[in-house]
């Protein structure tokens, strides 16, 4: 049985649309904002998690125009910006996206079902966890998977960052411009950062490295809520001891949400979606990937929302080869920002 999505102020959404896009976050709604300027009344599906990583971050003080800004609230606002142009936001799950086919087909958890000409994918990614109870406890709490996000906040305090590859690293020597040590806890003996990197962060003075270590528990207080330290566990015979530290870094990887298409598009090193340089354009035509989905250098919430614009802008020229555009948001000549 085929249902239609539950009416909104604009009325019920049809069952075949010009555009879908899947995933809310900064590079989803700004594909919503921008696909809406371009009068193809896009409609958003967003997810699981609406709003992505950014829902659960506190303080987000990179955010252009913002000093400080709760990352909830940011995210607010971007999806009521997304309405207030035109964008229909489903609150729904993707299950199934068949891209064989033409007009792609869309199923969701509550049934509903949609075609599309177009789709763009900014599921996102998440950072991998070492899945703790205690981890879970102190998340944006002196936990963080993002140092470029929140190593602003410990200026001159100690920090902990856990695991051994290049990520590990860049977070680690990053942190060193803020913390005023920084302890790398690795569960083996050496590195699988790149060598020149390794280098670095081994002739660093303000990093220590424990090796064949990994974390037991993280340990902190409850009023006010904040990390102390660390429980580590040596992996060679099983030994604990406490590390005391003001925040944990992990930074054992992402995995890119890209199960939807992992098996209809191509993918990059890490189950990233692959797109053409310079463009959002995916290995299918007319399906454009934006975000974290696609980006495993950069992952910040402006560099999302840039390619979100991005993907709006090639979803629109590439709708308006077919045929199928009713023409941009503004007059021919007319001044846009950006």
């Amino acid at each position: 049985m085929t249902h239609t999505a539950p009416p909104d102020a604009a009325g019920p959404i049809q069952p075949h649309q010009r555009l879908v896009i899947i995933g809310s976050g900064p590079a989803g709604y700004t594909a919503a904002i921008y696909a809406a300027r371009a009068m193809l009344t896009p409609v958003l599906i967003q997810g699981i998690q609406p709003g992505g990583q950014l829902t659960i971050t506190t303080d987000v003080e990179n955010w252009p125009g913002d000093a400080s800004v709760m990352g909830p609230d940011l995210m607010a606002r971007m999806e009521n910006h997304a309405r207030e142009m035109g964008a229909r936001i489903v609150g729904d799950t993707v299950t199934g996206l068949d891209l064989s086919r033409r007009p792609f087909a869309i199923t969701c958890d509550s049934g509903l079902a949609l075609t599309a000409d177009a789709v763009i994918l900014a599921t996102g990614a998440q950072a991998r966890w070492l899945g703790l109870e205690s981890e879970e406890r102190f998340k944006g709490f002196g936990v963080s998977a993002c140092a470029t996000c929140d190593g602003f906040f410990y200026r001159g305090r100690e920090v902990i960052v856990v695991g051994g590859g290049n990520t590990a690293v860049e977070e680690a020597l990053f942190l060193t411009n803020f913390a005023s040590k920084v302890t790398l806890v690795h569960r083996r003996g050496s590195l699988r950062a790149e060598r020149i990197m390794q280098d670095r962060l081994l002739r660093h003075p303000k990093i220590e490295v424990v090796w064949h270590a990994e974390i037991a528990e993280i340990t902190g207080t409850d009023n006010p809520l904040g990390v102390t330290g660390a429980v580590l566990r040596s992996t060679e015979d099983g030994r604990t001891w406490k590390l005391a530290a003001d925040g944990v870094f992990i930074a054992i990887g992402h995995s890119p949400a890209s199960g939807l298409v992992g098996d209809q598009l191509a993918l990059k090193s890490g189950g990233y979606v692959q797109v053409e340089p310079g463009s959002t354009r995916t290995s299918v035509p007319g399906v454009f990937a934006a975000g974290d989905l696609t980006d495993d250098r950069y992952r910040q919430a402006i560099t999302s929302a840039g390619m979100g614009c991005m993907a709006a802008l090639d979803a629109e020229h590439w709708l308006a080869a077919q045929g199928q555009a009713e023409g941009a948001a503004t007059p021919a000549g007319a001044a846009q920002a950006g």
